[in-house]
């Protein structure tokens, strides 16, 4: 596990904001020499609803962040997991007089083996959401409400 990583991303924009009713709120976000990310507004706030926007990524990266943990602690854990698939909604509202993405829920169906020990399995999704970098890192509640199958 890494100490003090960085991650560095550069975001670019450009045109007129002068009227706010018709200024493109498309953008560019690159990564360390990663795939351009091309981004935008929510459509609520004007955006292209064909481009991802700042909300969508932050549940995208709470749901990733959750799964890729589990994934690590179950291999270690001698639970093998077959699939993982999350259906995570993250919900903006209005909390103590500032707009947020005040809650996500994480909705994990994760199979595991049945050579795997299914109450452990079941045991490591609170663990995960325990070390979860990204989850740690905002103030946002997230829930999780995970389905375990055995395929």
């Amino acid at each position: 596990m890494a100490d003090g990583t960085t991650y560095r991303c550069a975001l670019e924009w450009s045109g007129s904001n002068r009227d706010y009713d018709r200024f493109s709120r498309n953008h560019r976000v690159v990564c360390d020499g990663k795939p351009p990310l091309e981004v935008t507004a929510a459509p609520e706030y004007k955006g292209d609803p064909s481009r991802l926007n700042p909300e969508e990524l932050l549940v995208a990266a709470l749901a990733s962040c959750q799964m890729l943990t589990y994934l690590g602690i179950a291999s270690g854990s001698k639970v093998e997991v077959l699939s993982y698939r999350d259906e995570a909604v993250g919900f903006l509202e209005k909390t103590d007089g500032k707009m947020r993405v005040a809650r996500v829920v994480l909705r994990p169906r994760i199979v595991i083996t049945a050579a795997s020990n299914r109450d452990r399995a079941l045991g490591l999704v609170a663990k995960a959401h325990d070390q979860c970098f990204i989850s740690n890192s905002v103030n946002t509640t997230v829930t999780v409400e995970p389905e375990l199958q055995v395929g």
